[in-house]
């Protein structure tokens, strides 16, 4: 069963619990390499006392950092686990506590992911207008920026010139038909839709990740009448990067479903839209480079299908970038990519998961249609093995078995 993340998943029932005080489980890595990756194990029964969760070492304790959440304990699977290797853990009912590592900040209109301090991700929920002399046509919500690199670099753009509408990371649908009239919530300035953020439902925070889950809407315009056609929640959560300073892995979950009776049609289209990246614009076509999971770079990437793929640029603040993982479930998968091509005007990046790149996809009211992805932010660069594995990791998680003594 596929979850919103990579997570390893088993059930326990509290009688197990109860009965023997502890309950021990082993870990199975799988086929490949998995580095730092969020795990969580699941309880049947609600939890009745505090828990403790600790890892069997030869003959040591070492207690683990975990947090609970929805009937669930999360931990973080830390350093470097080889393919076909195996971790014991123990749960026991022993008070203890987990300091909260990873925070969430509200400010002035954003929310700011933050790991030990440090800044992750800034979901901006209030208005964000752009620059003054252009048309307010192009203001937005429900985007991320900055995101923010290791080393404390921005990833991201929003507005830039020839562009307005573009916001860091978003996701809006360009061809679409709704109620016999055509919609495009992507480009603002043909007035005839666009997404606002309405509310948030959940904000987390604690030792493995922090996140929220935000409603955003779809509002088709129709002169000075608007109306909702689609409702989105955005489920983000960032997770705790260890000891490795380079890398830092969040996850991305959109749901989407009607706002009313009438269905949404999205067209196929070249760039139908669907999670979007517009990069810094530090990076150009000299200092940059893609390249996919089968293979392909900046040259050829666009309008082919990838489980992944990874922009990486070079400035005088050094070398970062952005690993983006496409989950097996998604529809269309491996999906369609827009890559902007080296000769653009300025030789700027942006590129988006495209679903209806190469065929239209129906919603129906009544039904949720889940899109999930893996990003990994980084400095310097990794390898194709490295950015494989992830993949790997994201869509087949380790096997959990519990020990019964």
């Amino acid at each position: 069963m596929k979850t919103t993340t990579l997570f390893l998943t088993c059930c326990l029932f509290m009688q197990l619990l109860h009965a023997q005080s502890t309950t021990r489980f082993v870990v199975e890595t799988g086929a490949s390499r998995r580095v730092n990756i969020p795990v969580n194990y699941k309880l049947t029964l609600p939890i009745e006392d505090q828990l403790q969760l600790v890892e069997i070492i030869g003959t040591q304790r070492k207690p683990v950092p975990f947090q609970l959440s929805a009937h669930q304990i999360y931990w973080l699977l830390d350093g470097i686990n080889e393919a076909g290797s195996r971790r014991i853990f123990e749960l026991s009912s022993t008070a203890t506590a987990s300091p909260a590592i990873m925070q969430v900040r509200d400010s002035a209109g954003s929310l700011i992911l933050q790991e030990h301090g440090r800044r992750l991700m800034q979901y901006n929920y209030a208005t964000v207008y752009p620059p003054a002399g252009i048309d307010s046509i192009y203001r937005r919500s429900g985007f991320i920026h900055p995101l923010w690199a290791p080393d404390g670099q921005i990833l991201t753009n929003i507005h830039p010139e020839g562009h307005w509408h573009h916001v860091g990371i978003w996701n809006p649908w360009t061809h679409t038909e709704f109620e016999g009239k055509e919609t495009d919530f992507w480009n603002l300035q043909k007035k005839e839709g666009t997404v606002r953020f309405i509310s948030f439902l959940s904000k987390s925070e604690g030792a493995v990740w922090c996140g929220f889950k935000a409603l955003q809407d779809h509002i088709a315009i129709k002169g000075a009448a608007e109306k909702v056609a689609l409702h989105e929640v955005w489920d983000v959560r960032a997770y705790n990067s260890g000891t490795d300073s380079t890398r830092r892995i969040w996850d991305f979950t959109s749901t989407l479903s009607c706002a009313g009776s009438s269905p949404l049609q999205l067209l196929q289209y070249r760039y139908g839209g669907g999670f979007a990246f517009r990069a810094t614009a530090a990076w150009n076509a000299t200092n940059s480079k893609v390249l996919t999971s089968e293979g392909k770079t900046r040259i050829n990437a666009d309008s082919t299908r990838a489980r992944w793929i990874k922009i990486t640029g070079r400035t005088a603040d050094g070398q970062a970038g952005i690993l983006i993982l496409c989950a097996e479930d998604n529809y269309d998968f491996p999906q369609p990519l827009r890559v902007w091509p080296e000769n653009n005007e300025r030789g700027e990046i942006m590129m988006n998961y495209s679903p209806t790149k190469m065929k239209s996809w129906q919603l129906l009211p009544g039904n949720e249609y889940i899109q999930r992805y893996r990003i990994m932010v980084y400095i310097n660069d990794l390898t194709v093995e490295e950015a494989e594995n992830a993949w790997q990791a994201f869509a087949h998680p380790p096997v959990v078995k519990v020990l019964v003594k």
